[in-house]
């Protein structure tokens, strides 16, 4: 409060989420003008994977005692990166996503297994990770709350693989996400692994979320 800009009502982001949910479910491959401008800008993202498995949930993302951390403050959000995927359980993922001290991670892209973000339905999870320096997931299969989360915060991309990745990867590995080509390349293996397309749902994230992309398409009033 206190700024004076009234956003959307719920009733109008319910009704672009549902449009946008209902596209990201079933991909269309359209280049918005939007997009024809994001794709100006570098559209390949490279660095070390981190590997994690199946139902990976919003606790072990971000356990519930940090959600108290206010996103829209600056130190704030920086200190919820540092805690982003802190529930992991240690015996099976020695090597902390974050390390100790640190605020941001060394692993842009997550490979994960099925049912990835299942549990609460918290928009935390997805803020944590972006803020922590995540750029993009690459799983089998999204709980659908986690996947339209991601969309609508605009933190990171939630690319769906056919193959399970996760058991032919392992945490370290250098990996490129072409979000061109929708296709993730592992240059020391010499493999390539189409992906599934992000269809409507990248213009959104390239905006920086829906209200930036509502705002961006005219769908609401700038401010």
């Amino acid at each position: 409060g206190g700024s004076g800009k009234s956003e959307p009502s719920t009733r109008s982001i319910d009704a672009m989420t549902t449009r946008v949910r209902a596209s990201c479910w079933r991909p269309t491959v359209r280049k918005s003008t939007l997009s024809a401008r994001v794709r100006a800008q570098a559209r390949v993202v490279r660095g070390p994977a981190y590997v994690v498995q199946d139902n990976i949930d919003t606790d072990q993302i971000i356990p519930a005692e940090y959600l108290t951390l206010v996103p829209t403050k600056a130190d704030e959000y920086e200190k919820l990166g540092s805690y982003a995927m802190c529930g992991l359980p240690t015996a099976l993922y020695p090597e902390p996503y974050v390390a100790q001290g640190e605020l941001k991670t060394k692993f842009p892209i997550i490979i994960g297994g099925r049912n990835f973000g299942c549990g609460s339905s918290r928009e935390h999870a997805p803020i944590a990770m972006g803020a922590s320096g995540t750029k993009a997931v690459v799983a089998e299969s999204y709980a659908r709350i986690y996947f339209r989360n991601c969309v609508s915060t605009g933190e990171l991309y939630p690319y769906e693989t056919p193959v399970r990745l996760c058991e032919e990867i392992e945490t370290g590995e250098m990996v490129e996400l072409d979000m061109d080509n929708d296709e993730l390349r592992v240059p020391d293996k010499g493999k390539v692994y189409k992906l599934l397309p992000l269809g409507d749902a990248g213009p959104v994230i390239d905006a920086g979320g829906l209200f930036k992309y509502a705002r961006q398409t005219g769908m609401i009033a700038q401010s």
